[in-house]
């Protein structure tokens, strides 16, 4: 099995006023003479070490199940600088928003031969770092067309952000929620339920996305599951039609 290839890029972001680091992931095969669709996730670093996303590409290239894909991972500093950015609260909530629309797309789409339409571009996160790109793909439906959404924080700021949306017919959005995910311990010490917010958000995505799958796992708020569920993620958002 030919295995594609990862790097390190880094830029700096005035939006959010620091050097931005980046993981890259390209395809065995890689040329820029294709055009590619691709995917960004926040919490990058754990997609790359904890859910394995360069094997798992692999695995469904080689098989033959998902088109080649560009996979890009922005990590975050700590704990504090996840909750700025990720938070529907946080203080940089709308900065990385911006950050990510008329920075990092522009700086991706001058280096690598990727397609330029909303259904080329995918969002991708846990926890907090799927209600971010949630709200951002809610905010920038014409720059974002898939979201890949694994146990996201849900208040109700996020369901009137959905119960507020009218462009579903641009989005495709993949959801899942663990069944145990009642008693998560969150990174501020609380303990939060996720698993029925969850169930009220997959009520209105439904209403409000026409291309929507939901899903409940097996599991609790880990990426001892998360990382299980990429492959059936990336198929659904990305099939080889």
């Amino acid at each position: 099995m030919e295995k594609g290839k990862t790097t390190d890029l880094s830029f700096y972001s005035n939006e959010l006023q620091e050097q931005v680091q980046i993981l890259v992931y390209t395809p065995p095969q890689f040329t820029p003479l294709n055009k590619y669709a691709y995917c960004i996730a926040q919490d990058g670093k754990d997609y790359f070490q904890l859910g394995r996303i360069a094997r798992t590409i692999d695995e469904l290239l080689y098989n033959g199940e998902i088109e080649p894909i560009l996979f890009f991972g922005i990590p975050y500093q700590n704990v504090a600088d996840r909750r700025k950015k990720y938070h529907p609260l946080g203080s940089m909530q709308k900065q990385y928003m911006r950050f990510l629309v008329y920075e990092l797309i522009p700086f991706i789409e001058e280096r690598f031969p990727v397609l330029h339409m909303g259904q080329s571009r995918a969002l991708a996160g846990d926890s907090l770092a799927a209600t971010i790109s949630l709200l951002t793909a809610l905010e920038y439906p014409h720059t974002f067309g898939k979201i890949m959404l694994h146990s996201p924080y849900v208040d109700e700021n996020v369901i009137n952000a959905v119960n507020h949306f009218s462009n579903g017919d641009l989005l495709t959005a993949y959801h899942v929620i663990g069944k145990e995910e009642t008693f998560v311990k969150m990174t501020n010490g609380e303990t939060a339920d996720f698993l029925t917010p969850n169930r009220t958000l997959s009520k209105s995505l439904t209403n409000n996305i026409a291309d929507y799958f939901y899903d409940e796992f097996d599991g609790n708020h880990t990426w001892k599951y998360w990382q299980k569920d990429i492959k059936r993620a990336l198929t659904f958002l990305f099939p080889n039609e």
